[in-house]
């Protein structure tokens, strides 16, 4: 049977766990390192294809859980698989689910409690709606209340089913609310035994699919902050038959380089690394320095559609009144099609009032702007100028 995923390291950074590479899919190529864009549903809300494929993305994330509910795996799967279905033809990520199903079902954002106790960012009182076991995750439908169960088995049927070139494995979300015991008993209970399980159902599902080019899957290290724990988790995966793996669960911002330098310093280094939901700056490039490869998260869109654009001198929101009658390019540095070809002016004047377009010009920018980040990364760390950049850059964004 044809390999799922090829992986080749070209560029190494010295003193550092950075590194360039090309992953090779059935549908294409990804130039290492890169920002892979979000596109939920199977779509980056207010782009076609064609716009998102002209801010350089070079892949596209899809959500199995919001895919599972609507239209359903099987509806995507008679339309050819998500390329067919969503009119895209580069590579495909799809997440496993668990994310969603345990964030949606407590309500709360990156932060999420299980047990269902406050936190420091709630989005409200709301009803739980997900119970966790050793064999699953059971949750109601956000959409209409119905119930459901994820197991590891049904993760990947879902995201065979979707046919994506990328998947990854059913893992438990604990957060930072969750004592060390907790940490342990999820390692050792479910993300370890779930990885087990859906590397056995993946490659049943691969040997039976045989109309459909063969997927990679990515297992997922948990750990939260803890060094052992994490250093367990990746040594556990690593020594499985994964064509990648990903690097999630939840860590406080001021040591997720180091989090990170944990894990690939225990994965195998020939295989690629995936930050999941990972888009600051800062971020970024602490996560290369230590050896991730990819990266993907809904911000740089989110913030967009709120008026929030970014520059190389930070965030800032054109809906402020001094934009009203700034009659240039937005940023004359940016080459995305806003800037080329819109100014601030009309640009917050679609915000005030209204104005669908506005969605779209803001969130061609943002995608664009974070994809070139990467992109330049990937040449600094090539050209061994990666140190001098990263100083540059970073003082200049956070400079305010």
């Amino acid at each position: 049977m044809k390999k799922a995923l090829e992986f080749e390291i070209h560029d190494r950074l010295p003193g550092a766990l950075a590194r360039t590479g090309t992953i090779t899919t059935p549908h294409g190529i990804i130039q290492t390192p890169a920002f892979i864009p979000v596109g939920t549903k199977a779509t980056l809300k207010a782009l076609t294809p064609e716009q998102l494929s002209e801010t350089g993305a070079q892949a596209v994330l899809a959500n199995a859980y919001h895919l599972y509910l609507r239209p359903g795996h099987d509806i995507i799967d008679q339309a050819g698989g998500l390329n067919e279905f969503m009119h895209w033809d580069k590579p495909t990520f799809t997440d496993s689910g668990g994310f969603q199903v345990m964030s949606l079902g407590v309500g709360f954002k990156k932060i999420i409690d299980m047990d269902g106790k406050t936190d420091e960012r709630p989005l409200g009182k709301k009803e739980k709606l997900a119970w966790i076991d050793n064999d699953g995750v059971k949750f109601k439908s956000h959409l209409d209340g119905s119930m459901h169960k994820f197991t590891p088995e049904l993760s990947m049927q879902i995201q065979h089913g979707i046919g994506a070139d990328i998947t990854f494995a059913f893992d438990e979300l604990t957060t930072l609310h969750h004592n060390y015991e907790y940490q342990v008993e999820s390692l050792h209970e479910r993300t370890h035994p779930w990885a087990v399980r859906s590397l056995v159902e993946h490659q049943r599902l691969n040997e039976v699919r045989t109309h459909r080019p063969p997927q990679a899957l990515f297992g997922v290290v948990q750990g939260a902050n803890y060094e052992d724990l994490r250093r367990e988790c990746s040594k556990f995966l690593g020594a499985m038959d994964f064509d990648g793996y990903g690097l999630g669960g939840a860590f406080t911002k001021e040591n997720i380089g180091e989090i990170t330098g944990w894990m690939c310093q225990e994965l195998p280094e020939n295989k690629p690394r995936h930050m999941l939901g990972i888009s600051e700056p800062d971020d970024i490039f602490d996560c290369i320095e230590n050896g991730a490869d990819t990266f993907d998260c809904v911000s740089p869109a989110r913030v967009g559609r709120n008026g929030a654009l970014y520059t190389k001198f930070g965030r800032v929101n054109v809906t402020r009144a001094q934009y009203a009658t700034d009659f240039t390019s937005f940023d004359a540095d940016c080459d995305c099609y806003t800037c080329q070809n819109f100014t601030s002016a009309y640009l917050h004047h679609l915000f005030k009032s209204g104005e669908l377009l506005s969605n779209t010009l803001a969130t061609i920018h943002n995608e664009r702007f974070i994809i070139r980040l990467v992109d330049d990364i990937r040449r600094s760390i090539s050209d061994g100028t990666f140190y001098d950049f990263k100083q540059v850059f970073l003082n200049n964004y956070y400079s305010k």
